[in-house]
């Protein structure tokens, strides 16, 4: 695009910060084309909000363009699409000025001149109903994360005061786990614990339950690994009742999306929660994306372009999507566990040529493109390749004919014209073969 042509002819660019922000409208002559501009500086309150949607339709401004500062941008976008404005969200890298001409008044103007000539990408935002379920979901994301973490402590704890639960039970948080450390923390010494108290608190189907006395006798829980582990089990039960109840109301909130992509919970890997979140980052509507590659590239699933000099320095997956790609990794892990599935096999065949963590990539990707698909059209899961891959037809004996079979022996490096000589000077019997 050239930027002599404009693309706007009334449009506003926002610099937008914790307490302030500046706004500045160019409006540009549809027969000189000169630009005039006129600014202005409001605060972040409510009432000056409105007061800015009042000032842009003064000046017949319906276009705005602010960059995505921290959570700043967010009070101004809401206030501004409600009042009906046309939002443009841009990343700060393709918005950031010339160093050394920077003020919040020349940032404002460059911001307005680069969106008047379109030269600006606006980021993607979903619509309302997703995006308030999508500040749920990394809630619950985040509450996960401080599960684990207090899981991890635990563990340390245990460690340090030479419990070794660890090496019994699979899970320390398990219930025959739970049982054993509640009697052993309400003891005033572990030792005093009889034997067979000790054992009735295991499940019979425990397969170390033979070492539960070596594990437990001699151990020393001094008074702050004690306070710990009380702590941290009452601070994990009160995290699981707060991701019980994000959980519900994930579910509330994506009720009335369920018809448009419930059925992608067909694809092996995907579970309801699994498909709720990354509806929670992508919406239902693919028709925002151009198309599935440009998805993949938004999620961060695709080889970064990273060139010069007709020489790639690096191949590497970009860094974006920091809540969605995880979360497709960890699908991809769980649909590879069968190896006679449909992403189980495609996974063996790249694993031998590119490696593993490079092959579970490429299955979190292949399962995004999926997903696109089965929203965009509703169908149900069915690659293309489906059919040939779970059902390979067997394959035809190769006929042997005499051109291949002299193709072969030139192939192997025999010398077909001592084959030849061969034959016209005795019979068959006396051909020696040279190779």
């Amino acid at each position: 695009m050239s930027i002599d042509k404009i693309e706007r002819f009334v449009c506003c660019g926002m610099d937008v910060h914790k307490d302030i922000l500046v706004a500045t409208i160019g409006i540009t002559d549809r027969s000189t084309l000169i630009t005039q501009y006129v600014q202005e500086t409001f605060n972040s309150f409510n009432s000056d909000l409105y007061r800015l949607c009042d000032w842009l339709a003064s000046h017949h401004c319906s276009e705005v363009c602010m960059e995505s500062t921290g959570k700043y941008w967010i009070p101004v976008y809401n206030v501004l699409e409600e009042k009906g404005f046309t939002v443009c969200l841009a990343h700060p890298k393709y918005t950031k000025a010339i160093k050394g001409k920077k003020t919040d008044k020349k940032d404002s103007k460059w911001i307005c001149d680069l969106y008047k000539h379109d030269l600006v990408r606006g980021s993607f935002i979903p619509p309302k109903e997703i995006r308030e379920l999508r500040d749920i979901a990394r809630y619950y994301y985040k509450l996960i994360g401080m599960n684990s973490s207090e899981s991890k402590r635990y563990q340390n704890c245990l460690t340090v005061s030479n419990l070794g639960i660890g090496s019994i039970f699979t899970d320390v948080n398990g219930k025959s786990a739970t049982r054993v450390m509640e009697a052993v923390l309400a003891a005033d010494d572990p030792n005093d614990i009889s034997d067979e108290d000790l054992l009735k608190l295991v499940h019979k189907s425990c397969k170390k339950k033979d070492q539960l006395l070596d594990a437990v006798r001699g151990c020393r829980i001094e008074s702050d690994q004690r306070f710990k582990m009380r702590e941290i089990q009452k601070h994990k039960e009160e995290l699981d009742q707060h991701l019980t109840a994000c959980f519900a109301e994930m579910i509330k909130r994506a009720t009335p999306f369920f018809h448009q992509f419930l059925h992608i919970v067909e694809i092996v890997g995907i579970s309801l929660l699994s498909a709720i979140l990354i509806i929670s980052e992508i919406g239902v509507d693919m028709t925002v994306w151009e198309d599935a590659r440009h998805l993949c590239s938004w999620a961060g699933l695709t080889p970064g372009n990273n060139e010069s000099a007709n020489k790639k320095k690096s191949t590497r997956i970009t860094k974006a999507g920091q809540y969605l790609k995880p979360l497709l990794v960890q699908c991809a892990l769980c649909a590879t566990k069968n190896p006679n599935g449909y992403f189980g096999i495609k996974y063996r065949r790249i694993k031998k040529r590119r490696g593993h963590k490079k092959a579970i990539i490429a299955i979190a990707r292949m399962m995004l493109i999926c997903i696109y698909h089965m929203i965009l059209t509703g169908e149900s899961f069915k690659p293309s390749d489906y059919d040939e891959l779970m059902n390979p037809k067997p394959r035809k004996p190769r006929e042997l004919t005499i051109e291949s079979a002299v193709d072969f022996l030139k192939s192997s490096g025999t010398d077909i014209d001592a084959i030849i000589a061969s034959l016209r000077e005795g019979p068959p019997d006396q051909i020696t073969v040279q190779s």
